[in-house]
């Protein structure tokens, strides 16, 4: 402490011839530091209390956290709200595709049982068509062999006719068929 006191009694006793210098003494120098810049301070700030630009920085500093956790709380609002809407659409689709699917399935089905009546029609038909086809050709080969066989026995009735018969049986049978003709056309009348 004497050191201090030893500064401030002697500041008035500065030699004049010493020059300039640094004084390395830190507790000497401290408190002729202070004083100045106090002495500045109070010069200059008059009017103004260090209090209230304490304050006015705290309020300021205050305000602008307030404002940010204003912001904050309505980004987050405003993004909980995106998140809400993106969720109900995600369901909304979600609901849409499972209808598709299911609604996909049932077509899927429903074409799957068309499919099987038109091919059970289709195949019914050719089987029908086969039928008609079958009897249709065994019909055809029958009256062939009929043909065939009709003309085996007319071809043979005729030979057997011309063989057995001469002129004379035939003009009896012609004699006794214009006979039975003219007794019809009697009974008739």
């Amino acid at each position: 402490m004497k050191n201090v006191t030893d500064s401030f009694v002697s500041l008035g006793h500065w030699p004049s011839a010493g020059g300039f210098g640094f004084n390395t003494d830190i507790l000497a120098t401290n408190p002729i530091n202070l004083s100045v810049v106090l002495g500045v301070l109070i010069f200059f700030g008059k009017g103004v209390c260090a209090s209230c630009l304490l304050s006015d920085l705290l309020d300021n500093r205050k305000q602008r956290i307030l404002n940010t956790i204003r912001n904050s709380e309505e980004l987050r609002d405003s993004a909980v709200e995106r998140l809400e809407k993106a969720r109900a659409r995600l369901r909304k689709v979600e609901r849409e595709a499972e209808d598709y699917m299911v609604n996909g399935y049932l077509e899927i089905e429903r074409e799957k049982w068309n499919l099987q009546n038109s091919i059970g029609q289709n195949l019914e038909r050719l089987e029908n068509y086969k039928n008609e086809t079958i009897q249709f050709e065994q019909q055809r080969a029958i009256n062939q062999v009929r043909q065939r066989v009709f003309q085996q026995a007319l071809q043979g009735a005729l030979g057997t006719l011309n063989s057995c018969l001469n002129n004379e049986l035939h003009l009896r049978t012609i004699s006794a068929n214009i006979g039975m003709f003219g007794a019809m056309n009697e009974i008739r009348d």
